[in-house]
C-alpha cells in the first residue's frame, strides 16, 4: 500500500490540519530520511503554501489548530507545534501552544524542524550563567522583579515554562502569574 494510500485512509481524504478537502498531497515532516505514513502528513494546497511559503502566512487559517493539535499522529503534532510557534506572537496562538502537550520524542522532531530552519548566525540568548536558551525552555526567575504597568512582581523561584525567544537576545517572552511578559535574559536560570 502506498504511503498516500495509507495518509487518504488515516485522514478521510481531509487535510491533517484545517480538514479541507480539496486537492490533498503527501508532505514529509522534516528532518526525515526516508519519508514513510509515520513522518509524513496529508496537507491541502492552502497549508503546504504556507508552510513553503511563510511571508504569505494568513493567520486565521491556523486557527484550525485548536482541533489538529489534539490529533494521536505524532506527526500532525509537530506540524501543529510549529505552525503555532510561527504565529507565537498571537496571543491565541501562544494560548493553544501553552496547552499543547508533547511526549519528549515528539518535542525533539518538533524542536529539530525549527532548528534546522533557524538563522545560525543570530547571537544566541544566554541565561545568567552563560547557558544558551531555546524556545519552549523552562526558565526560573532569580530575582524578584517589578512588573511595569501590570501592578505585580514576578517573584524569585517562579518557573516561566515554554517560553518564547524574542529578535533582541537579552529579552524572552513568557508567562507569569497568567500575564505574557517580556524578561530579561539575565535574571533567568535555565530549569533542567
Amino acid at each position: 500500500m502506498s504511503i498516500e494510500h495509507t495518509l487518504l485512509q488515516r485522514c478521510g481524504s481531509k487535510c491533517e490540519l484545517c480538514a479541507s478537502a480539496g486537492h490533498l498531497s503527501v508532505y514529509p515532516v522534516p528532518p526525515v530520511d526516508s519519508p514513510d505514513a509515520g513522518s509524513s502528513i496529508m496537507l491541502c494546497d492552502t497549508c503546504r503554501g504556507q508552510i513553503d511559503n511563510p511571508e504569505q502566512l494568513d493567520v486565521n487559517h491556523w486557527r484550525c489548530l485548536n482541533d489538529s493539535m489534539w490529533a494521536p499522529v505524532p506527526a500532525v503534532q509537530v506540524m501543529a507545534w510549529r505552525m503555532l510557534k510561527q504565529l507565537s506572537g498571537e496571543p491565541w496562538a501562544q494560548d493553544l501552544l501553552d496547552m499543547l502537550y508533547l511526549d519528549e520524542e515528539t518535542q525533539q522532531w518538533a524542536e529539530a524542524g525549527i532548528a534546522a530552519d533557524s538563522d545560525d548566525d543570530a547571537e544566541p540568548t544566554l541565561d545568567c550563567n552563560g547557558t544558551r536558551l531555546q524556545a519552549g525552555d523552562t526558565v526560573t526567575i532569580i530575582k524578584d522583579l517589578v512588573v511595569k504597568g501590570a501592578n505585580f512582581t514576578a517573584k524569585r523561584g517562579t518557573a516561566v515554562r515554554n517560553i518564547s525567544l524574542t529578535s533582541n537576545p537579552e529579552h524572552i517572552e513568557g508567562r507569569v502569574n497568567g500575564t505574557r511578559i517580556v524578561l530579561l535574559s539575565c535574571y533567568l536560570k535555565k530549569s533542567n
